[in-house]
């Protein structure tokens, strides 16, 4: 289901008139919802895969997976080790020589 801006004026709506428990029942869900999709995008990348995401300061950085942990890929990009955010994560396209 694709949430429409309509659908989230309308949650925004709501989460302004809920009270101190019912606001810690949605954070709690939106936290679990972050945790699955952290977990679906780290198992969608394999220890050898190429991948490239934006570094500090707006560089591309591509590199090797090397390590996956729960939420976190290892990448070695050759000059040095990145633990990232699988969710930052995208395969790169490998050049052909």
């Amino acid at each position: 289901m694709t949430v429409t801006d309509k659908m989230l004026t309308d949650v925004f709506g709501l989460i302004h008139n809920m009270t101190n428990d019912q606001v810690n029942a949605v954070v709690d869900a939106i936290k679990l919802r972050r945790t699955r999709i952290a977990r679906n995008a780290v198992s969608s990348f394999n220890v050898g895969d190429h991948v490239e995401f934006t570094g500090r300061g707006g560089v591309l950085v591509t590199g090797t997976v090397t390590k996956k942990a729960i939420k976190n890929v290892t990448v070695d990009t050759g000059k040095g080790k990145w633990r990232v955010p699988a969710s930052l994560l995208r395969v790169a396209e490998v050049e052909n020589a």
